[in-house]
């Protein structure tokens, strides 16, 4: 069995990404350990408010225990830094903004989970975090220089969303009356790329279809979130299995020059 360690930039990112993947690999038998970059300090805050003494590091630390628990995840951790925002926002500059981070240092914390755990795996994110928000942006680095840190180095995984089958969900969604261009994959993102990675240049494809339930209540977990969350939540079951029932991963060094097709399988251990 592996232990595999999964990086996020927030608390709530594990529900929406590799929620199934971890919830799969818990009920195999895995050790499944899941790292947040950031605290959450800039999310949405709970509808009713938060309780009086409560912050919302508390509050949202708590939201992410519960998606743990749903999961099957382990163990959590965290590296502390502060939610930087999306491109362009104050919060970019503050001190302690994870996208500030010096690398080294936050590789450096990483790796100590790395090196606590004796992890085989480690899964960041692909070199743009997906759609450009800074903190996705920063795990990539970090990720890849944890790994080159840690005492034994894991075998390492890049989180993506593949371009192209969101696209055709999304084109679905639209002649059926329920798209949002929101969710076009080809509109610009945060950063001014498209959403995600082109098939062509994606390595894993993982089945993740019999573990809906668990990333609905992973997702429910985090209800703060309203934004996000809400808007996920209400996606008709079809087209909310056409979305999530698939995970995709990258796996760099992995040539496709000698496999040049997507490989359809499960790259986390027996």
């Amino acid at each position: 069995m592996s232990t595999i360690v999964f990086l996020h930039a927030h608390p709530d990112d594990e529900a929406s990404q590799t929620a199934g993947a971890m919830a799969r690999a818990a009920a195999e038998g895995h050790r499944v350990v899941t790292v947040f970059a950031t605290n959450g300090d800039h999310g949405e805050l709970p509808a009713a408010g938060l309780p009086e003494g409560e912050t919302l590091v508390d509050w949202r630390r708590r939201e992410a225990q519960a998606s743990a628990d749903v999961l099957g995840v382990q163990r959590i951790c965290w590296l502390d830094y502060r939610d930087s925002g999306m491109s362009g926002w104050e919060q970019n500059t503050h001190d302690g903004a994870f996208t500030g981070a010096d690398v080294d240092e936050a590789a450096a914390r990483l790796a100590a989970v790395l090196d606590e755990e004796d992890a085989d795996i480690l899964v960041g994110y692909d070199w743009h975090g997906g759609y450009g928000h800074p903190d996705h942006v920063k795990v990539h680095p970090v990720a890849h220089r944890a790994a080159e840190l840690a005492a034994r180095r894991p075998r390492l995984l890049e989180s993506t969303m593949n371009r192209d089958l969101i696209r055709a969900a999304y084109q679905a969604a639209v002649a059926a009356g329920v798209g949002d261009r929101a969710y076009d994959p080809d509109q610009p993102m945060d950063d001014g790329n498209p959403l995600g990675t082109p098939e062509s240049e994606i390595t894993w494809q993982v089945d993740v279809s019999d573990y809906l339930v668990q990333r609905r209540a992973a997702l429910e977990a985090h209800r703060s979130q309203a934004t996000d969350i809400e808007g996920m939540l209400s996606i008709p079951e079809d087209h909310f299995a056409a979305m999530f029932g698939r995970e995709h991963y990258i796996e760099p060094g992995l040539e496709r020059t000698e496999h040049p097709q997507m490989r359809v399988g499960w790259p986390f251990g027996d």
